[in-house]
Formats: structure tokens, C-alpha cells, sequence
């Protein structure tokens, strides 16, 4: 997994006056759990850019003054009500031999079967909650739909993965390919008019 680098101060005073300060001064507060110590440190908002403002997920390298250097992911960020500026975020400490929770996108690769035959691709499940080592974790968890055909799905216990435990059902469907509303609807139409054929044509007549 990518990793973001975000060099920061630690902070000395953590009251509200001295928060206030920093984000007036275009500072975000944050705290990093999971460690010995909480840490409380803060960094410019622009930092956070590409943490925050992108469908993919990554782990940050928390580069302080000091010379210290902290692995760690984004848990929590708040953000104004009004302004929609970053006012708060929380990190966890990540260690090599500790499993943390992260959420992960999924991606779908090839062209289904079904989809190509007229069916409808019903992709219901874009993210997954994992459990893993930090150095295991993929940027993203591929699932080729190319064998698809329509009434098929993709489902977690699909897609294990030896290193990675997901916390869902082992059935639960991640994409599915449907029969399209528009054939649904003409093959319902083919049947009344297979039964109206039936109930309209003449009994022979007995010589």
C-alpha cells in the first residue's frame, strides 16, 4: 500500500486557545492513538490533500521536527460545518506485527458475459472493511467479472485471500449481474402471450 508523507510539529499546548491559534494559522490539530503515548502534533491543512480528497486509500508517514518519523493511518477527521475546511484528524500508530482494520476499495475488471448479453452489472458493494498485517494490505482488492453471466455473482468467499480477513459474510454478494428490467419485462410479455395462444387455440374434434 501507498504511503503519504505528512511533516508536522508536536504540539506543546493542547487547550482550546492554542487550537483556535493553529487554525487560524492554517494548522490542523491531530492526535495519534495506538502507541505507548498519545502524540498530539499538527501539520498545514494542505497536507492533507491527497490523504483525504481521493477514492483510494493510503497510509501516512507522520514526519515531526524532532527527526521522528511515525507509520500510522487516518481513524477520524472532522471537518467545519460551514466552511468545510479539516479542524481535526486522528491517527493510529501502525506496527509491523500488529493487524489493524482498514477499508479497502474493489475494483472489477474484464467485460461480463452477461452484461455483454444484455444483462445488467449491479456492483453493490465498492469498499470492504479488512483485517490485516499493515505490510499486506493492498492498494485495492481486483475482481474480474469477465465470467459473469446473468443470474451470477461475486461474493466474499470468492475473493478470499490468505493474508486478509474480511469482516463480512462469506456470502455476502460484492457485484452481481442481473437480468436488464427492459428483457424482464419481454420475456413476461412472451409468456401471457404463450398462455393466450394456448387458451385461444381450437380442441380438435373427436371423428
Amino acid at each position: 500500500m501507498k504511503s503519504i508523507t505528512i511533516k508536522g510539529s508536536k504540539r506543546e499546548s493542547v487547550g482550546k486557545v492554542a487550537t483556535k491559534a493553529l487554525r487560524n494559522a492554517g494548522k490542523v490539530p491531530c492526535v495519534i492513538y495506538g502507541g505507548e503515548n498519545v502524540l498530539h502534533f499538527s501539520a498545514d491543512e494542505l497536507a492533507f490533500k491527497k490523504l483525504v480528497y481521493t477514492p483510494n486509500v493510503y497510509t501516512a508517514m507522520i514526519e515531526l521536527e524532532s527527526g521522528e518519523k511515525i507509520a500510522a493511518i487516518m481513524q477520524d477527521i472532522q471537518f467545519h460545518p460551514v466552511s468545510d475546511k479539516i479542524i481535526h484528524v486522528d491517527f493510529y500508530q501502525l506496527f509491523d506485527d500488529k493487524r489493524i482494520t482498514m477499508t479497502i476499495p474493489v475494483k472489477l475488471s474484464g467485460a461480463s458475459k452477461g452484461v455483454l448479453n444484455g444483462g445488467r452489472l449491479l456492483f453493490t458493494n465498492r469498499k470492504l472493511r479488512v483485517r490485516a498485517l499493515p505490510k499486506d494490505f493492498p492498494d485495492f482488492i481486483n475482481v474480474d467479472i469477465t465470467p459473469l453471466k446473468i443470474g451470477d455473482n461475486v461474493s466474499i468467499s470468492d475473493i478470499k485471500d490468505e493474508k486478509l480477513e474480511f469482516l463480512h459474510p462469506e456470502n455476502m454478494a460484492v457485484v452481481r449481474v442481473a437480468m436488464a428490467r427492459a428483457a424482464a419485462v419481454s420475456a413476461i410479455d412472451d409468456e401471457d402471450e404463450d398462455e393466450e395462444t394456448a387458451e385461444g387455440a381450437e380442441t380438435p374434434a373427436a371423428e
